[in-house]
């Protein structure tokens, strides 16, 4: 089973940007759906983006759609959220997750999952 670490939260000032990382080991990550989910304090976690096996095919949430972008790089077993023009409201922590089909943007159809990475967007 594939199992998932994510880095490159931080602070970041609104407007800046932050370019987060999945590394995946275990499993055989150029097979996977890979996706990305946030969430704030109190909150559920939600859906931000998903992209399929190839990379050819992606999905956004329509509170990142535009601002947010994700990637893989199947050799590095690695997938990317690159998230610019970033917003207070952006502030969760966020998760990367495989899932075996695609499209899907539910968390049920997603898991194993990260450790999770921090993102503070100051005002």
């Amino acid at each position: 089973q594939v199992q998932l670490i994510e880095s490159g939260g931080g602070l970041v000032q609104a407007g800046g940007s932050l370019r987060l990382s999945c590394a995946a080991s275990g499993g055989t990550f150029s097979s996977y759906t890979m996706g990305w989910f946030r969430q704030a304090p109190g909150l559920e976690r939600e859906f931000v983006a998903a992209i399929n096996w190839s990379g050819e095919s992606t999905v956004y949430s329509d509170s990142v759609k535009g601002r947010f972008t994700i990637s893989r790089d199947n050799r590095k077993n690695t997938v990317y959220l690159q998230m610019n023009s970033l917003k207070p409201e952006d502030t969760a922590v966020y998760y990367c997750a495989a899932s075996a089909r695609w499209i899907v943007t539910e968390e049920a159809f997603f898991g194993p999952w990260g450790q999770g990475t921090q993102v503070t967007v100051s005002s």
